[in-house]
């Protein structure tokens, strides 16, 4: 493989240990006590189809109902059929399902056939072995639990570098059971054979773990004529359980996991989020599904990010939060995942630019491994609202110990290993009873 040129920094040799707050229990802040590198972009990755014309690439599966797995994949010949074969045993297939399919045009290219297959009724916590299309290789993957604890690794603007293929490795290197990314997946930019390289990069990971993506600018390809809404090439491949949450568009939806403990939303930062829009609607009735006394936690997923030191992306998700942050305060989300800054930075509990007990943690983690590199320029000084940020690439992992307490931790790409360089012990907002106690005036009659 092709090495890449770095450009070498140095981090302040120090070890900050923070101090116990309702809801934000103990941080942990590492600062490397060696020199560390920054790399640079990496080489773009490009992953050949090596099977054949009938068998299935580019396998991933995604969660779709409570006992429910979507799974798709692309096969080069249009006559083959769109059924997974599976069962608790290797090579032992008791049950089968045939599914859909569908394929797509853009300018001179013409996709692949992409199937997807809803299986289940599944058992929590069980592995299944199964098979696409009665050909080809058998995948297996395993069902999340119905109870806590779980474990989300977190992902964004990944792209296929290099550093990607890196991510990848540190992220399989521990199990967890449900894999998040807040857009930007392939970085095509319009190049379709990049989305079936990365459908082929991404495949031994994504085909055993379920992956519950959102869109993120370079996911859009919007092109007059071709695709005047943008999206095509995104929602054939990439179908996410939109149906299943009572949305209208695969842009935004929301899923439980833990036997409904947990509950994720998935926003829309590139379709339309003021008052009137379909997705501000959606978002309203969904929150006020959600039962805290059953349902502990709430996270949200979205791109751009809210709130943001980094001199990359200023502003460019502010009209998004003045639209939606106050339905996001009021429904006492824990946690707000995005990405598209290429770094990684974490704050406080913030509602309307303010510390607020009440509100949610803001986690910026658009470091996956894109092909643009990094955003290396942050606003000084320091805003008291960031507790930690770093120019790194690297991925998170949520780990939701109970219905009171979870850890999040951010582990940074450190050449061939994977470093913990931020962490944090949180309690729901469930758990309060100054904040479960307080409702916004304006949200009374809205949710």
């Amino acid at each position: 493989m092709e090495m890449w040129c770095l450009r070498a920094f140095l981090l302040p040799s120090t070890i900050v240990f923070f101090f116990f707050v309702p809801q934000i229990l103990v941080q942990f802040t590492y600062a490397s006590v060696e020199e560390f590198t920054r790399p640079t972009a990496g080489n773009i990755i490009l992953t050949k189809h090596e099977r054949s014309e009938s068998e299935p690439q580019q396998v991933h599966i995604s969660l779709a109902g409570s006992d429910h797995m979507r799974v798709t994949w692309v096969t080069e010949d249009h006559r083959s059929h769109s059924t997974v074969e599976y069962g608790t045993a290797p090579g032992q297939y008791t049950t089968r399902i045939r599914g859909k399919h569908t394929s797509y045009t853009f300018f001179s290219y013409t996709s692949g056939k992409i199937h997807h297959v809803k299986i289940g009724p599944l058992e929590p916590e069980t592995t299944y072995y199964y098979r696409c299309g009665a050909s080809g290789p058998e995948f297996s993957f395993k069902t999340p639990p119905s109870t806590f604890p779980i474990e989300f690794a977190v992902v964004g603007d990944l792209g296929q570098t290099d550093w990607t293929k890196s991510t990848l490795e540190h992220v399989e290197s521990k199990d967890y059971d449900v894999f998040l990314l807040p857009g930007d997946l392939s970085y095509a930019n319009s190049q379709q054979p990049l989305w079936d390289s990365f459908g082929r990069l991404v495949e031994p990971v994504a085909s055993r773990r379920p992956w519950m993506v959102t869109e993120g600018n370079h996911d859009v390809e919007m092109v007059p004529v071709v695709s005047p809404q943008g999206f095509k090439s995104y929602n054939a491949r990439w179908l996410m359980p939109y149906k299943e949450s009572g949305s209208e568009s695969n842009l935004y939806y929301s899923f439980d996991v833990a036997g409904g403990s947990i509950h994720i939303i998935m926003l829309g930062s590139y379709t339309e989020f003021d008052s009137d829009s379909a997705q501000y609607e959606w978002l309203q009735q969904d929150l006020a599904k959600i039962d805290r006394r059953t349902t502990p936690w709430v996270f949200v997923l979205l791109h751009a990010p809210w709130y943001n030191t980094n001199t990359a992306h200023q502003g460019e998700g502010e009209e998004m939060r003045k639209a939606m942050e106050e339905l996001l305060y009021g429904a006492r989300v824990d946690i707000v995942f995005a990405g598209h800054v290429h770094a990684y930075e974490r704050f406080t509990r913030v509602y309307d630019n303010d510390a607020d007990l009440c509100g949610p943690v803001y986690v910026t983690i658009g470091d996956g491994g894109n092909r643009e590199g990094l955003a290396m320029s942050y606003k000084e000084p320091a805003s008291p609202l960031s507790m930690f940020r770093e120019a790194s690439f690297g991925h998170g992992r949520l780990r939701v110990v109970n219905h009171t307490h979870a850890h999040w931790s951010w582990h940074r790409n450190n050449e061939a290993s994977s470093v913990v360089a931020d962490e944090v012990w949180q309690e729901s907002l469930s758990t309060s009873s100054t904040c479960m106690g307080q409702e916004p005036s304006s949200l009374k009659d809205e949710l």
